[in-house]
């Protein structure tokens, strides 16, 4: 299951969703909704912190 990392909604199969690795250590999937995307809303790495737009 997809879940959003800043709002923690679920994903929907056919949303315009973008899933990438942590740009600061690479081992965690970020998952971004559609809404959270376009907003600008934070999302922060459970491994590393890091937090990202």
């Amino acid at each position: 299951m997809r879940v959003c990392s800043s709002c923690k909604k679920t994903i929907a199969p056919d949303e315009k969703a973008v899933s990438f690795k942590c740009p600061n250590c690479g081992t965690v999937i970020i998952w971004r909704c559609y809404r959270c995307r376009t907003m600008g809303i934070p999302y922060k790495c459970p491994n590393c912190g890091f937090e990202g737009p």
